[in-house]
């Protein structure tokens, strides 16, 4: 069995990774820690565990951690998981960060953008993108520390993948239109995230290239280009609990029909036993991917414009944080990719 630790437990995606844990076959979990609750058992803070786990809140400590897990998740605010890496990874332990703490490359992107110092060179350069789905799963297996991709980034470029991949469409400024519900603020408290603030509302926010998945998403985009993208990133608020939804925007270089469009997509996720493409004219809705580890995408052509519209959808919570990083693990233990993750395992 594999022994793992969570540090950040008590957040939603710390929760939604002990209930994806707690059913997988090969994992035991055997350390929770948190910021708050310390010493009190995880059913007091969370109703819904009684009776399947009898563990207790901890803090989140290196050293304690080191000696009890093989494994440690990391779902806190950026910049704590600076501080527990270099601690776990000279112990010998692997480490997926669910922070943004190893995702960006470039140490300065970091510092601007989350206004935080960075992690040293030899920590972000052994770091692995962990984004199965776009050819890293050998690195994955190999890794002893993964930087989990942001729910954004993720949806984003699953939606784009495949036509930016095949070289099809114009990439000098694409659109990025999401929306995402409350959840994916966290469990702190904000204004902004209050029952009243979200009820029978809707926004957009972070507008004008401000939001800090921005640079994630060129990165990613970028890699997939093998050059530097530029993207106009809008994100908005749902009010609802969980579910993104993106709408991507791609004026083509040449003159093509749906149906060869959405060939590229067939061929490029056959193999992707956590990508649904819908029938061409077919959309993906949030009701359809809730509680999944699914990316359910769908793609229409507008033939007046020569714009292809890719629109993507994913769980934030699972897909876009918790089941990533579950399937990550299922990589480096070499394990079915699938495995807790899947009705059928």
């Amino acid at each position: 069995m594999i022994k793992v630790g969570i540090a950040g437990a008590t957040g939603y995606v710390g929760v939604e990774l002990i209930h994806l844990l707690l059913k997988h076959p090969k994992v035991e979990i055997s350390y929770l820690g948190g910021q708050s609750h310390v010493g009190v058992p995880l059913s007091k803070v969370y109703p819904h565990f009684q009776s399947l786990t009898d563990l207790e809140c901890s803090a989140v400590d290196a050293e304690e951690m080191a000696k009890h897990c093989d494994l440690i998740f990391t779902a806190l605010p950026h910049g704590h998981a600076l501080e527990l890496a270099q601690p776990l990874l000279h112990a010998g332990r692997k480490l997926i960060d669910l922070g943004a703490d190893f995702r960006l490359k470039n140490p300065a992107s970091y510092q601007k953008w989350y206004h935080h110092p960075p992690a040293s060179l030899e920590l972000l350069e052994s770091a692995v993108y962990g984004f199965p789905e776009l050819g890293s799963r050998d690195k994955i297996k190999n890794a002893q520390l993964i930087a989990n991709p942001g729910c954004y980034p993720t949806c984003t470029a699953l939606g784009v993948m495949p036509a930016l991949a095949a070289g099809i469409v114009k990439t000098d400024l694409m659109i990025i239109d999401a929306k995402s519900g409350t959840s994916g603020a966290g469990r702190g408290l904000s204004l902004a995230s209050h029952f009243c603030e979200v009820a029978e509302n809707f926004k957009a926010y972070a507008v004008a290239g401000s939001h800090r998945h921005t640079p994630e998403i060129e990165q990613v985009l970028g890699e997939i280009a093998g050059h530097p993208i530029l993207v106009q990133f809008t994100p908005h608020l749902l009010p609802i609990v969980r579910g993104l939804l993106v709408t991507a925007y791609l004026p083509l270089k040449r003159e093509m029909s749906g149906e060869e469009i959405w060939k590229i997509y067939a061929d490029a996720y056959k193999d992707e036993p956590f990508v649904r493409l819908y029938p061409l004219g077919e959309f993906p809705q949030t009701a359809n991917v809730r509680g999944s580890n699914y990316c359910d995408i769908g793609i229409g052509l507008d033939q007046r414009t020569g714009v292809l519209i890719a629109i993507s959808c994913i769980d934030n919570l699972i897909k876009g944080a918790a089941g990533q990083a579950v399937q990550n693990m299922n990589l480096m233990f070499n394990l079915r990719e699938t495995m807790g993750l899947s009705n059928h395992e």
